[in-house]
């Protein structure tokens, strides 16, 4: 175990960039959603590679407890977006 208040190993300073690059493309998905919604040519060819080549019709289900499902990819992922949580589940 590292010492507090000591930097970050080699291998931890790759681990944090990686998930941090991965962040902020996950966030730049979402601001390109808010600003262009969902029926943008871009936002859905996100969609689909997201979801291996077909946006899900819906309902949509979430691992989220509290509220399982949503009525459709557009609103699942524009709850992801306002919520930060990037990598919430279907």
């Amino acid at each position: 175990a590292q010492q507090p208040g000591t930097p970050l190993s080699d291998q931890e300073y790759q681990q944090f960039f990686k998930f941090l690059r991965i962040t902020i493309q996950a966030s730049t998905a979402c601001h390109l959603r808010e600003l262009y919604g969902c029926k943008n040519s871009l936002v859905q060819r996100l969609d689909e590679y997201e979801n291996h080549g077909v946006i899900p019709p819906g309902p949509i289900c979430s691992e989220l407890q509290g509220n399982p499902f949503f009525h459709n990819f557009c609103t699942f992922s524009l709850y992801r977006c306002v919520m930060k949580k990037y990598f919430l589940k279907v």
